[in-house]
């Protein structure tokens, strides 16, 4: 996925009331823009951190500008290392691997439709469908927290939804069908993926229960640049 329009790099001020940031710009103009992120943004949200920002280029809209990268520090490399923090981009970026055929657990399908409605009002985020297969209902998360070297984790904060979401795709794996979490990770230090149950034991249950019933799970990590994001690399699921 290539940005659009080349993104304008600025300082973070803050970050707050979950969908807001104020930012420095080069010249020294401090503006507001949207943080399209509802998590915690854990480990993210330092002051001073070189961020990249995407202009819609329309005046008319309340905040002009969006927040998508951030460059933080790495337990991994010890070193920088961009961060993808837009939660709108996952769906894309896994459609985009699928669709490439990058993704050989969800290679033959003929038919791939987003935000498809199913189990108790809920949208599924990619259901892959083809004649004389189940259909395989696939949701997708987004990945940027590492809190130890090489270990990518979720979830960054407690998330009654998420839970919600693995309840309901055990529930389609009963009724006939196939389910995939699909963890996509927005940033490149790391070469394992795990669950944060220190942060949110009952996920990490509800994720237990859900693939004991069926339900699969895979983890892709990106490349990430201020030009562009692609879903690349799988990482194996540790315990």
């Amino acid at each position: 996925m290539r940005f659009p329009t080349p993104l304008i790099e600025a300082v973070l001020i803050q970050r707050y009331k979950r969908f807001l940031a104020d930012v420095r710009l080069p010249n020294g103009d401090e503006i507001t823009v949207h943080c399209p992120n509802p998590g915690a943004m854990l480990g993210l949200n330092k002051p001073g951190n070189r961020v990249w920002i995407s202009d819609s280029g329309n005046p008319k809209r309340k905040l002009r500008h969006t927040l998508e990268l951030m460059e933080v520090f790495s337990p991994t490399t010890e070193g920088p290392v961009l961060v993808g923090i837009n939660t709108n981009l996952p769906n894309k970026l896994a459609e985009e691997a699928i669709l490439a055929g990058c993704i050989e657990q969800l290679n033959g399908y003929s038919s791939l439709r987003r935000e498809v409605k199913y189990g108790e009002n809920s949208r599924i985020d990619i259901l892959l469908e083809e004649d004389g297969r189940p259909p395989c209902y696939v949701e997708i998360k987004n990945v940027h927290l590492v809190r130890h070297a090489g270990l990518h984790e979720f979830p960054d904060c407690k998330t009654a939804r998420g839970a919600k979401h693995l309840r309901e795709m055990a529930n389609m794996v009963k009724s006939g069908a196939r389910a995939v979490m699909f963890y996509v990770i927005q940033r490149e230090d790391g070469d394992r993926f795990s669950f944060a149950d220190d942060l949110d034991p009952d996920y990490s249950k509800a994720f237990e229960d859900a693939a004991n019933a069926g339900v699969e799970a895979i983890a892709i990590r990106c490349d990430i640049s201020t030009e562009d994001i692609t879903a690349r690399h799988m990482v194996p699921i540790v315990s």
